[in-house]
């Protein structure tokens, strides 16, 4: 070859990247290409297909509520579900994933309410099976914008055919659930206060409410004590912060564990209240605070004993208010008391708290035989008014009824007029305001009263005859389960141990109905054939045949007794309706199986979903329905602040997207700890974004390189040690990865897999090995055993990372396989138990060690600007320690350290030479390479120049150059 002046270019020589997969992923264009190609190829099928034989894992899908676009929350829950259905498919399970939405209740029926009312309708003249198409419509209309939401996330499920507890077959099985239950003896009517939403009409259960802070009208008051003992000019004073409860009160409650005394008032500074003599009885505790509040100075005369307040009766401090309330006042000793808050003794009110309710319950026997009725009033109706079982108040006083609260959830007057009432009566000791957590319904966000109503329930107590009751076989299931984050089971069993009977019943008008005949006792018609019509009527007809005309004799047919059952029409409770999918999901689908392997949910679902679940399939069935239980926390912004419209801090996931990406949003999740609650915002996306690309890099390298893969393919025993090494990384990461699957630990596959990709791979692996790849002749065996080796990388990583990032890593994988039909329908990797070598491992441990001390030595060379890559150097490494010694023996370091040249001597090394500090004998003397660049792969060598017919390169790349030509023809 004739030498010329000109250097030549030998960029065309090298086997240097080369692929259309781009740098620039463009995820927001890519990504919906991706969901149409996934839906015209039908992937759901074919992963079914694929599937076929297989043991079934199933995650039963907590359904969301069809009424609105979906928010961070649905997206942080669908990519969990996600995740973990695609994790289980590609490591040999059929995991089928069906997505579910709730449909009946409150919010749907609100909205058709507020439709109404902008139309200047009233519901209630409207036909119910009308309104209920109404409802029905809305939710599946929204049952669709979602499920395109869901599935822009990447989420892959049966979206064709999915479960909602509206469809005709869900409506029977949940009403045939409801029968069981009836016909075990487990439902009653019963007559208990409840939580009342007076802006929406209805009863509701614990999991409805949410707690805000409120301030309320707080008052002290004097209960005078009756009959001819030593007690009976006193009076016995409570103190209450619902002050409208008052007309309601029956009885008080006091603490035998608690000490109380006898006082009397020296000196009053207000012209209303207590005056000086009066006597009253406190907490000892608690007494000082009382009359400082009344602004009274005091004496103690004598203890009071709990025997002497267990005989002792009060008057009602509304005695005589139009003609009412002339009854004694029982006072009852109550575990529920405590002397850290009030007056030590309880207003107890039966119609308006649970309490309440069982200390009056639990005296109810002995107060009849003491010749008090243990009746309980209705006082306050449905609408917030009083009735006339509070007199002076009700419909018939001075001024008509006063209200606790109206139909906006505002304050009535019915705490002025009983503070009023009582002052008149000098009954009241004292007043003010105070601040404190108070129940809202979630869907009105308004306040909720206690009052007491006839509502059906599920005992949680009675036997079933067999020894068990609904609590024991609940908190035995929950022993049997798993829970991931572990104090899940605390919580859950917690809720279990203290929660009081179910309320079913709701009076509103789209759900599914409490489907069972009753007589004026409250006995329940347990009829199978009259069961049996009412479930075959709402498998054909849906629910609203309940509502239909002729609907009583219809499902009585044949029956004498018509007259006495009464048709119920209050509906179910919606978590009854949410508790029973697994009945028509996981029970009737042959694809799926019951019990489900996982339910996963937020951690408010303790007391929601995964609480109405247990109790449903515990009384119909004895057990869980679930075998594992996983929880995630609430999305906070990045100071930590729930997120709320008014504050403007909301993320949007159809924004994020639309801007990022999908992957950027699942990556995001895979990144938390989901357990707790997490942190979103612009800078955490932007810190998951720049982890995306180095992934994205680390993936887009692999396949430019693989463009010059000859498939060839190598045993274990003839590659390299650092080929091994990669391959023993491998088979670690195989280990952990499906661990962490299992664990459902993703943020710990995720940073591992991210940490190998741009530490090991990137930043050490590919670094070294650029060399050979770029330079190596076609035959070299070190060149292609690293393309063997990356092929395997390209497919581990991309296929471990596919149920997280199924957008980026379908693209990478179709890239890469053009014919290939999905990376979602393949397997994780097998790796061979060969690749496992903790012996190499060791081993290359000490050699990266002795390269940190190279590495660290160029750097100070480099920023001091006397070399300015590391192929202009040829450094001494100096080696004292035998251990690392032995580990460089037949090692060529200067390829593991990138130079152009290394010797490695064994001794301490002289003083000046680079050391660090974590690395003990080792120290290195930087040197300058010996020979001329090499053009092609700009390594410093002697022999550049000693092939003649290629004089601007090293020996090694002449050789390569020839081979090359030879191959081109």
């Amino acid at each position: 070859m004739t030498e010329t002046t000109d250097k030549q270019d030998y960029s065309s020589t090298l086997y240097l990247p080369q692929t259309e997969f781009p740098m620039r992923a463009g995820l927001p264009q890519k990504e919906p290409e991706l969901v149409e190609r996934w839906k015209k190829m039908d992937l759901y099928k074919r992963l079914r297909a694929s599937a076929a034989g297989r043991e079934k894992f199933v995650l039963h899908d907590g359904p969301p509520y069809a009424n609105g676009n979906i928010h961070i929350g649905h997206a942080l829950n669908k990519i969990l579900k996600d995740v973990i259905t695609r994790s289980f498919q590609m490591r040999g399970f059929d995991s089928n994933y069906v997505p579910g939405w709730d449909c009946h209740g409150l919010p749907i029926e609100w909205k058709i309410e507020e439709k109404y009312r902008e139309k200047g309708k009233n519901k209630d003249e409207v036909p119910v099976n009308e309104f209920r198409k109404e409802c029905r419509d809305f939710a599946s209309g929204w049952i669709k914008v979602q499920a395109e939401e869901f599935r822009r996330l990447g989420i892959e499920g049966d979206f064709d055919n999915p479960y909602t507890t509206m469809n005709f077959h869900a409506e029977a099985r949940i009403a045939g659930e409801l029968l069981k239950i009836a016909k075990s003896g487990q439902l009653y009517r019963g007559s208990k206060p409840v939580m009342w939403s007076v802006v929406e009409r209805t009863a509701l259960a614990e999991a409805e409410v949410e707690y805000a802070e409120v301030e309320s009208d707080t008052i002290w008051v004097k209960f005078p004590v009756g009959g001819a003992g030593s007690l009976s000019d006193a009076f016995v004073v409570i103190w209450t912060t619902t002050p409208w409860t008052i007309p309601g009160n029956r009885a008080i409650s006091f603490s035998s564990k608690i000490g109380y005394g006898l006082y009397e008032v020296t000196a009053a500074a207000n012209e209303f209240g207590p005056q000086p003599g009066e006597k009253l009885i406190f907490a000892d505790k608690l007494a000082a605070e009382c009359f400082a509040k009344a602004k009274l100075e005091f004496t103690r005369l004598r203890d009071v004993k709990a025997e002497e307040l267990a005989a002792i009766t009060c008057a009602h401090p509304l005695k005589g208010l139009a003609g009412g309330y002339d009854f004694a006042v029982p006072l009852l000793d109550g575990d529920h008391v405590t002397d850290d808050a009030g007056t030590g003794f309880v207003h107890t009110a039966p119609g308006h708290g649970r309490e309440d309710f069982d200390a009056w319950m639990a005296n109810a026997r002995e107060l009849e035989a003491r010749g008090i009725s243990s009746k309980i009033p209705f006082t306050v109706g449905d609408d917030g008014f009083y009735t006339e079982d509070a007199p002076g108040f009700g419909p018939s006083a001075e001024g008509g009824a006063a209200r606790v609260m109206d139909d906006n959830g505002k304050k009535g007057d019915a705490n002025k007029r009983v503070i009023e009432a009582l002052i008149a009566a000098n009954t009241l000791f004292a007043r003010g305001r105070i601040k404190h957590e108070y129940p809202h319904s979630w869907r009105s966000k308004k306040p909720v009263i206690f009052r007491n109503t006839p509502q059906w329930f599920v005992t949680m107590d009675k036997d079933f005859g067999d020894g068990s009751t609904l609590r024991s076989r609940a908190l035995s299931a929950i022993d049997d389960t798993r829970f991931v984050p572990a104090g899940g089971q605390n919580r859950l069993r917690a809720m279990i141990e203290n929660r009081p009977d179910w309320v079913l019943s709701r009076q509103r008008a789209w759900g599914v109905p409490i489907a069972i005949f009753a007589d004026e006792k409250g006995e329940i018609l347990v009829d199978d054939a009259v069961n049996a019509r009412i479930i075959a009527a709402f498998e054909a007809e849906g629910a609203d045949a309940w509502f239909a005309e002729g609907a009583k004799e219809r499902f009585l047919a044949g029956r004498d007794d018509q007259d006495r059952w009464t048709m119920v029409k209050d509906i179910l409770d919606v978590w009854f309706d949410s508790g029973s999918t697994h009945t028509f999901t996981l029970e009737d689908r042959p694809d799926l199986k019951w019990p489900a392997d996982v339910y996963l949910e937020g951690s408010d679902q303790h007391r929601g979903w995964f609480h109405s679940s247990l109790l449903e399939s515990c009384a119909t069935r004895g057990r869980a329905p679930y075998k594992a239980v996983v929880t995630h926390g609430f999305t906070m912004d990045e100071q930590g602040r729930k997120m709320s419209k008014s504050l403007g801090n909301t993320v949007v996931p159809q924004d994020v997207m639309a801007q990022s990406g999908a992957d950027i949003l699942r990556l995001w999740v895979m990144n938390t700890d989901y357990g707790e609650d997490q942190r979103l915002g612009k800078t955490i996306l932007q810190t998951n974004i720049d982890a995306y690309r180095k992934i994205r890099n680390t993936i887009r390298w692999m396949l430019g390189t693989l463009a010059h893969d000859t498939g060839d393919a190598f045993a274990y025993a003839d590659l390299p040690d650092l080929e091994k090494l990669m391959l023993n990384r491998l088979a670690e990461l195989d280990r952990l990865v499906r661990e962490g699957y299992d664990a459902f630990d993703f943020k710990r596959i995720t940073r591992a897999l991210t940490d190998f990709a741009n530490v090991e791979l990137s930043a050490f692996y590919f670094d070294i090995r650029k060399d050979a790849l770029y330079c190596d002749a076609p035959s070299s065996a070190r060149r292609r055993a690293a393309l063997y080796v990356i092929r395997k990388l390209f497919d581990c990583i991309v296929l471990w990372f596919a149920p997280m990032l199924p957008f980026t890593t379908e693209e990478a994988w179709l890239s890469r396989n053009p014919q290939a039909e999905s990376v979602h329908l393949e397997q994780f990797p097998t790796i061979p138990a060969e690749w496992l070598n903790p012996a190499l491992d060791e081993k290359w441990v000490k050699i990266r060690k002795v390269r940190s001390v190279v590495t660290g030595a160029l750097e100070v060379e480099r920023k001091d600007k006397r070399i300015g890559s590391s192929l202009e150097a040829a450094p001494v490494v100096h080696v004292a320690d035998a251990a690392l010694l032995a580990a460089l023996d037949g090692v060529d370091m200067a390829e593991i350290c990138i130079t152009s040249a290394i010797s490695v001597v064994k001794g301490e090394g002289p003083a000046e030479a680079f050391r660090l500090p974590e690395v003990a004998g080792v120290a290195v003397e930087p040197k300058l390479a010996e020979g001329r660049k090499c053009a092609r792969s700009w390594r410093i060598t002697p022999d550049v120049g000693s092939d003649p017919d290629y004089p601007e390169v090293s020996a090694r790349d002449a050789a390569a150059l020839r081979e090359l030509a030879a191959v081109q023809g």
